[in-house]
């Protein structure tokens, strides 16, 4: 029996939609997988989704990432899932993303750890791919860990950038579910050529400022966003009230994380987050909306080796 845990993740920082991505760390999902006599996959049981998940393997992007490894593999083994949510569903955290990793890598492990990380990020995309198509934005943070590129599907397509001494960040998850189907049904399907070249200066800024480890500058950058961020705008709730009070407690800027309706805090240290945090909660219970609030760190570890306990 074994267990593994996948961090949750921060998806596009802004300007980078569908191609970068950060690791939390924290929260995260924990699976556990476990030999059967039945053969292929089978969940045994998810706690923390408030039963919203589907239970079966085919339908569940953690189980359609286990059968993917036992293909890649060859195997008839019967493995079952276990799998515990610290990641809510439609949140804008990875949490569909966190969930195949984590069995990925469990089944792996289980099967006496055959394939390598790059090995394992097709049959991750493969259970991503049943919530919000194959992107590597959340899987690949989840997997590797740090900061990441990712200008394809294949490994050798997902680079690591550096991340920034003292980077914090302040997260705020208002208790309303914004689907990635839905987040991604509002984008526009053309663009202007202006907004083009806008957005492509933007992406190249923010590289920039993360590799000289500018955080004022990567803030700025990531706020940059002119296609992403208006079309989603409606659906974050207080989005341009959390911006003004997270700058106005130190913060160097906010952006939608992932589809939403997490919005996530550029700050230079813990300290800092830690007041971001307050001011944000401040926001959403003036206008009577829940929220859960928290500070993170970017984690390097990502769904590695050390964050496994063999049962």
């Amino acid at each position: 029996m074994i267990k593994a845990f996948a961090p949750a993740t921060v998806a596009n920082l802004g300007v980078g939609f569908d191609v970068l991505g950060l690791a939390l760390d924290n929260p995260g999902d924990s699976i556990i997988a476990e030999f059967t006599d039945r053969p292929g996959v089978t969940i045994a049981a998810i706690d923390g989704d408030g039963g919203k998940l589907p239970r079966e393997a085919h339908k569940n992007t953690a189980g359609v990432a286990a059968l993917s490894v036992l293909r890649a593999l060859n195997s008839d083994q019967g493995v079952a899932l276990t799998i515990h949510k610290g990641i809510a569903a439609a949140g804008g955290l990875g949490s569909s993303a966190a969930s195949a990793v984590g069995a990925a890598v469990a089944v792996n492990l289980l099967l006496g750890e055959p394939l390598t990380k790059a090995e394992l990020l097709p049959a991750c995309l493969d259970g991503e791919a049943i919530a919000s198509g194959y992107h590597p934005d959340n899987v690949a943070p989840c997997l590797f860990g740090g900061l990441t590129l990712a200008y394809g599907i294949e490994a050798h397509q997902i680079q690591p950038l550096p991340v920034p001494q003292g980077l914090s960040l302040a997260l705020v998850t208002p208790h309303v579910e914004v689907p990635t189907a839905k987040a991604r049904a509002v984008l526009p399907q053309e663009i202007p050529l202006k907004s083009m070249v806008k957005q492509t200066a933007a992406v190249a800024r923010l590289i920039r400022a993360i590799y000289e480890g500018d955080l004022e500058s990567m803030a700025v950058a990531m706020e940059s966003d002119c296609v992403i961020e208006p079309a989603r705008a409606h659906l974050m709730p207080m989005l341009f009230e959390a911006r003004r009070a997270a700058k106005a407690a130190g913060a160097f800027g906010l952006v939608i994380s992932g589809a939403g309706p997490t919005l996530c805090a550029i700050c230079a240290s813990r300290e800092t987050a830690q007041r971001v945090v307050s001011a944000l909660n401040a926001v959403y219970q003036e206008v009577g909306i829940g929220c859960t609030t928290r500070t993170a760190l970017v984690t390097t570890e990502g769904a590695s080796a050390l964050a496994y306990d063999r049962l």
